[in-house]
């Protein structure tokens, strides 16, 4: 494998992915910019909050002061809070100081201090501060920044300035128990300039990054595909073109779909390895991470050619295919757990490897299909792969409280079955043979969906569980690899299993 076109990849995945993170971001600020609008404040829900004290208090709000400015400019942030006593009639005292003043203020007072707060569903975590004192009548102290006390709701504004600050809600009488419904809202003229800022720098870095990935897998892709070569006029020219202009592949003949996924149990295998194939896995993971961005990349580039010229590019063919092939060494190596031999670090076949994907280049591809397989016409067949491989995830409301949630999460079909093959390793050195055929066959129904709905072929996936090693159908390849003979017939490599 090439090492500049391979890094070229690597660097411009990296740089696509850093520009989506920094485009969600921007996004996100632009949109509260947007919500903010001719100077409205982005509020929270209003919640009861309950406290058997004198006082609630926030915890530490902490503001560092910006190098050059000891008070930020007005407007830049602000902070708004608004209390109503939740019992009729009862006046309520709201302000903000600084920390330090607040603590000598209710250095001898008990009070209750909010030191976390959970959203969804809505709960407040307080810590009691004990305390034998009575303190004066908040609204005669001289310390506040800003307060309000009153029978009505109560509002206070302050602009964010450096220090140490804690907010206090009490009883404006200074009497001992209360309850209030508080609202937070913030305000900053700032959301605007950082989301079109992070807008550019996220449109810099795929500007770099996309080109970088195109040319990369290009250079990958030249020379990966023994079937394509050169034909008349330079033209990279498919097997199928090669033999049979007019109607594609001939691997559609002799297979029930063009895609080829083998993989052939080891014989003798470790009774602990799998344990730790994970971790050993992990460079792959990190290099795979990349790939896949880079696969989504030259999957939408290959989508516009196709949709003007129908043809997948043959330079970048090899590419997509190479990554499916590498997912699925690794996917064969830790969690099919059908070998213990190192996956290879590689896009390109490797014959002595025991997993193997192919996908022949098609002549053709019809052009309108490029807008409806991936999203549409799979929809089906993903729907049922997402039952197979995909983790599961149910939320129930158990009491009375109703704003109590458990959630309850659980491992995908594919992770339970490779627990069931490791723990029959662990204790009788034997894989399963029908639990390999069945795993085999989920892995073969998911990389021919990954090949339609990554535009490399126009054949439907058929709604069938091909099991075992190999392809049905699939005629020997000769004595080179006497592995790879009928479906019907075990391989000498799986016939002691």
């Amino acid at each position: 494998m090439r090492t500049a076109p391979f890094i070229m990849v690597l660097l411009g995945a990296l740089l696509v992915a850093i520009a989506g993170a920094i485009g969600i971001g921007g996004a996100t600020v632009a949109a509260l910019a947007g919500l903010q609008r001719d100077g409205d404040f982005l509020t929270t829900s209003t919640e009861r909050f309950d406290y058997d004290s004198y006082a609630l208090t926030s915890t530490r709000v902490e503001v560092n002061e910006v190098d050059g400015l000891e008070d930020l400019p007005a407007g830049v942030a602000t902070l708004r809070l608004r209390a109503t006593a939740a019992q009729p009639g009862q006046a309520v005292f709201i302000g903000v100081a600084r920390q330090d003043d607040v603590d000598t203020y209710l250095s001898s007072v008990n009070h209750t201090e909010l030191v976390d707060l959970q959203t969804t569903p809505f709960r407040a975590l307080y810590r009691d501060v004990p305390g034998s004192g009575v303190p004066g009548p908040p609204a005669e102290q001289d310390f506040w920044a800003t307060s309000a006390s009153g029978t009505e709701t109560q509002e206070i504004t302050i602009d964010v300035r450096s220090g140490n600050w804690a907010f206090v809600v009490m009883n404006a009488d200074g009497s001992r128990s209360g309850a209030v419904e508080l609202q937070a809202a913030f305000r900053s003229t700032l959301f605007a300039p950082i989301g079109v800022a992070l807008l550019l720098t996220a449109a810099l870095l795929l500007l770099v990054g996309i080109p970088l990935v195109l040319v990369g897998a290009s250079g990958l892709g030249s020379g990966l595909d023994p079937s394509l070569s050169r034909g008349r006029h330079g033209r990279v020219m498919s097997a199928g073109e090669r033999h049979r202009p007019d109607s594609g592949d001939a691997a559609r003949d002799t297979l029930p779909h063009p895609t080829r996924l083998t993989g052939h149990l080891q014989p003798r295998l470790s009774r602990w390895l799998w344990l730790v194939k994970w971790l050993l896995a992990l460079p792959h993971a990190v290099i795979l991470v990349l790939l896949w961005v880079a696969c989504w990349i030259v999957t939408i580039a290959a989508g516009v050619v196709i949709l003007f010229t129908g043809r997948y590019p043959a330079t970048l063919f090899p590419f997509t295919v190479g990554v499916l092939r590498w997912t699925w060494r690794v996917q064969f190596y830790t969690s099919v757990l059908g070998t213990d031999e190192y996956p290879p670090f590689t896009l390109a076949p490797v014959d002595t490897y025991p997993a193997d994907f192919h996908v022949p280049h098609p002549a053709r591809l019809h052009r309108g299909l490029v807008l409806v397989k991936g999203w549409l016409l799979a929809l089906p067949h993903l729907l049922i792969v997402a039952v197979l491989t995909g983790a599961w995830s149910w939320t129930v409301a158990p009491g009375n409280d109703p704003g109590e949630v458990v959630r309850t999460s659980g491992p995908s079909l594919l992770a339970v079955l490779a627990l069931v093959a490791g723990f029959a390793l662990l204790f009788t050195a034997r894989y399963p043979r029908p639990l390999f055929d069945f795993v085999l066959g989920i892995s073969r129904w998911t990389y021919r969906v990954l090949a339609y709905v990554l535009l490399l072929r126009d054949e439907y996936p058929p709604f069938r569980m091909d099991q075992g090693s190999e392809e049905p159908d699939l005629q020997p390849r000769g004595p080179d690899r006497p592995g790879l003979v009928d479906a019907g017939r075990p391989s000498p490599v799986d016939r002691d299993i």
